[in-house]
């Protein structure tokens, strides 16, 4: 699902836990890219990481909807994003990385964060109070498309296509199977769908801002993203007091999901991404999207015993073959230009 940039010069349209984010983008709101050099390589095989952040990212949708059983949506993702933080400032600590500096990069850093984090994950937590985590993780698979929609718009660099055009109506048919339109949306709670989705069209919007305006600002990946994630906790932090009330303790389980999801969701997961895009490029690494809506799914029937018809399943691989569509003319611009950008 899944906190910041630093943008590449590649052309790439968007995602959270859904099909591919842009190659620097991963599925918690974040952007990464790879590094100028790279680091030694992990004792630890790159698939077994990957493996390890798809079902991190999978799982996020399920640590919501238990978080949400305890506290209210923003105290969620107030903790969520605090605990990311936590982890982020230990992570730079040890690599002595600097913050950002210059009131310019952290004015476009408190933007980014707030469509790729405070937005997002508080939309996400109060759509979930009213829709199961299946859906929530389906729709978040809806993001690429709206950034595709999105860029070809905002981003000269982005033509449309046969083929990515076929992939946005493709994709948006799968919505329209998941959402039960032959039967008139019966059951469905609009308020909740229309939350996650607009959570899911809240991280494209993110990363064309960053890719127009933060661009070259000579900071590290893992310190815009820890800059970001740090003015998304403020942001939230100032709200929450105004609609929420302190709570009245704090349960167990719905205390261990909220710290697991930012600790391990918001934290760990940047910094697995991160090291993926190092290591394999971020073409492999964006991969890992694919896995993620499939994952919430199995999780929440699994786990949480939630209900699960026909044209959930169908709907959810109907959107991933769209997204897919919509990533495969940059993916062939990437092949073609790797002298310019390497993978």
């Amino acid at each position: 699902m899944s906190a910041t940039v630093t943008p590449s010069a590649t052309s790439s349209t968007g995602s959270a836990a859904g099909a591919p984010p842009p190659a620097e983008g991963s599925a918690d709101g974040t952007a990464v890219t790879s590094a100028p050099g790279r680091a030694a390589r992990p004792a630890l095989d790159w698939r077994i990481r990957f493996g390890a952040l798809a079902l991190i990212w999978g799982f996020s949708f399920l640590l919501i909807k238990v978080g949400t059983e305890g506290y209210a949506p923003f105290q969620v993702t107030l903790g969520r994003l605090l605990s990311g933080t936590v982890v982020l400032a230990v992570a730079m600590a040890v690599r002595r990385e600097r913050l950002p500096r210059g009131a310019r990069t952290w004015g476009h850093l408190a933007v980014a964060a707030f469509f790729l984090n405070a937005l997002p994950f508080s939309l996400f937590a109060h759509a979930e109070l009213a829709i199961p985590s299946t859906l929530a993780g389906i729709c978040n698979a809806t993001s690429p498309l709206w950034g595709m929609a999105l860029s070809l718009v905002a981003l000269s660099e982005d033509r449309p296509t046969r083929r990515r055009v076929a992939g946005l109506g493709l994709g948006f048919l799968g919505v329209l199977t998941v959402l039960g339109a032959w039967q008139g949306f019966s059951g469905l709670d609009f308020g909740g769908t229309a939350m996650a989705l607009l959570a899911s069209l809240s991280y494209p919007i993110g990363w064309i801002y960053v890719r127009r305006t933060l661009a070259g600002s000579g900071s590290s990946t893992l310190a815009l993203t820890g800059g970001q994630l740090f003015l998304g906790t403020a942001q939230i932090a100032l709200v929450t007091p105004l609609f929420t009330s302190a709570p009245d303790g704090f349960p167990l389980l719905p205390t261990l999901a909220v710290v697991a999801l930012g600790a391990l969701g918001t934290g760990l997961a940047v910094l697995l991404q991160y090291g993926l895009v190092e290591e394999v490029g971020p073409t492999t690494a964006q991969m890992v999207t694919y896995f993620i809506p499939v994952i919430a799914t199995a999780a929440g029937v699994a786990v949480l015993g939630e209900q699960l018809s026909w044209n959930t399943p169908v709907g959810a691989l109907v959107i991933l073959a769209g997204a897919a569509l919509t990533q495969s003319r940059a993916r062939g611009g990437r092949a073609a230009s790797s002298g310019a950008s390497s993978d």
